[in-house]
C-alpha cells in the first residue's frame, strides 16, 4: 500500500525503511538464497555441455544416442545442487564442513544413482570388466576411476570458489 508523506506526495511501502529495517529484510530467507545459490553453476554450465553434444551428435555425425542420457540429468542436476547447498547451509553449524569439501561429497551420491537409472533405462550395461553406454560405447572401469577422482576434484573447486562466491554474495556463507 502506498502512504501520504509530509510533502504530499505518495511513498511506496518500504520506500522510507531505516537501514536496520532492510537488514532484517535481506536476512529473510537464506534456505531461498541458498537453493538459488546453488542452482546458479549447473544452470550456466548445462547449457554450454548441452551445446557441446549437440555438436558431436549433429556435425561431427557421431552416431550414439546421447540425447536419451542427457535430457534427464538437465533437468535435476540444478535443483540437486540448489538442494545440496541448501543442506549446507542448514549443517554447517553442526558439522562445520567446508563447502568444498560439502560440495565434492555430491558426486558420491549423484554418481551410483545414476549408474542404477540408466542401468534401469537400458542406457548402461554394467560388465565385469567395464560399463558399455548405448550399446555401443565400451569404458573400462580402469578409466572410470580416473574419471570420478576428476570429477570429485571439479566439484570441489566449483563448491569451493563459485558457489561459496555466490553463497557471500546473496548474504549466506
Amino acid at each position: 500500500m502506498n502512504r501520504h508523506s509530509q510533502s504530499g506526495t505518495y511513498l511506496r511501502e518500504g520506500a522510507g525503511r531505516g537501514p536496520d529495517e532492510r537488514k532484517i529484510a535481506m536476512n529473510s530467507h537464506p534456505y531461498l538464497r541458498a537453493f538459488l545459490a546453488g542452482a546458479f553453476v549447473p544452470t550456466l554450465l548445462l547449457p554450454l555441455m548441452l551445446t557441446v553434444f549437440i555438436l558431436v551428435r549433429l556435425v561431427l555425425e557421431v552416431p550414439f544416442p546421447f540425447e536419451r542420457g542427457l535430457v534427464f540429468p538437465l533437468a535435476l542436476v540444478p535443483s540437486l545442487w540448489a538442494l545440496w547447498n541448501m543442506l549446507w547451509l542448514g549443517s554447517r553449524a553442526r558439522t562445520h564442513l567446508p563447502i568444498g569439501v560439502h560440495g565434492a561429497l555430491l558426486p558420491l551420491l549423484l554418481a551410483p544413482c545414476g549408474a542404477m537409472l540408466a542401468a534401469c533405462l537400458g542406457i548402461l550395461t554394467l560388465g565385469q570388466n567395464g560399463v558399455t553406454w548405448f550399446h555401443s560405447l565400451y569404458m573400462p572401469y580402469l578409466v572410470i576411476g580416473p574419471c570420478f577422482v576428476g570429477a570429485l576434484a571439479g566439484y570441489y573447486l566449483l563448491w569451493k570458489y563459485i558457489v561459496a562466491w555466490v553463497n557471500r554474495i546473496l548474504g549466506i556463507a
